[in-house]
């Protein structure tokens, strides 16, 4: 993962261990830092801002959402533990040694009300991913702990702001999180009067076929709850088989034009993207030559 602005407001430092004397055992220091290869979460986020508790979590649900990916709902008790919507967390598996690193794709609210996050895994061949596929199950314990520097939190007193989020792949985590507190915010807005108003949010997600467009019914649901305020554009690169009548007014085939972004750059517009680091990199680029300032330009690339 890798972030193009920097955000204060989050500390490195020790962790603040807040688990069980046996789920300790599991996660020391040592296994921690046995993540070497370059390609491991820890070694890519070293110098990425964390939270500093950790915190104990307990597998509540376990649902497939594509053939590749599973999603799991973890019970956060501590109310200590936070994120903004956006951010990742390390992800500490008791025996593993390898540390994993994976987006929330759910609102704050969701903890806030519930003490719930959600996480999608796609399967890979990293340790916490095969885990997470093959031995995880209800009631598993883990820890966790937040960080990143690439997230969306609005303050009330600021002035609206139009999104455009850019996602590929399992790269749609970060962003759906940010959809969906995007869409709290308007109910808060909404019901309250007092919270922060949302500008329009457009969604491009690029996946290999429909079966990998990942929580395709929750992004839908959005999209018909605010018609006024939340649009979407689905892509396929490589369907082959029929696409469902309920997706065919959002499918695309083919990817994410250069056209289609441009057509979405304003003054006021701030742009999220999540996906593999050539899409990522593509896309940044364009706006930057397109003159978005890069402090509108927010990028965390998937792996």
């Amino acid at each position: 993962m890798a972030h193009a602005v920097f955000i204060p407001g989050l500390s490195r430092g020790t962790a603040l261990w807040r688990l069980t004397a046996s789920t300790l055992r599991h996660l020391t220091l040592t296994s921690i830092m046995k993540s070497k290869r370059k390609t491991d979460h820890l070694e890519r986020t070293a110098s990425a801002l964390r939270r500093e508790v950790v915190a104990s979590a307990k597998v509540c649900e376990i649902a497939h959402e594509s053939p590749t990916v599973k999603s799991l709902r973890l019970l956060v008790a501590d109310k200590a533990f936070s994120f903004k919507a956006g951010q990742w967390v390390d992800f500490f598996i008791p025996g593993v040694s390898v540390v994993g690193g994976f987006s929330i794709c759910s609102s704050p609210q969701l903890l806030e009300q519930e003490r719930m996050i959600e996480l999608a895994v796609k399967y890979t061949n990293h340790p916490p991913a095969i885990w997470v596929h093959n031995k995880c199950t209800l009631d598993s314990e883990v820890a966790l702990r937040v960080g990143g520097e690439f997230f969306f939190d609005p303050q009330p007193t600021e002035a609206p702001r139009n999104l455009v989020l850019i996602a590929g792949g399992v790269g749609i985590n970060p962003l759906l999180s940010i959809l969906r507190h995007s869409a709290d915010l308007h109910r808060d807005q909404a019901n309250k009067g007092s919270s922060y108003e949302i500008g329009k949010i457009k969604l491009f997600y690029s996946a290999k076929n429909t079966s990998e467009l990942l929580f395709k019914k929750n992004i839908l649901d959005l999209v018909n709850e605010f018609p006024e305020k939340i649009t979407c554009s689905l892509h396929v690169t490589k369907q082959t088989a029929q696409i469902s009548e309920e997706l065919k007014p959002y499918i695309t085939e083919g990817r994410i034009t250069e056209k289609e972004i441009s057509n979405h750059v304003s003054a006021g517009t701030l742009f999220y993207i999540c996906g593999p680091p050539p899409m990522t990199d593509f896309f940044s680029k364009q706006l930057e030559d397109s003159h978005v300032p890069k402090e509108h330009i927010c990028f965390e690339k998937w792996w």
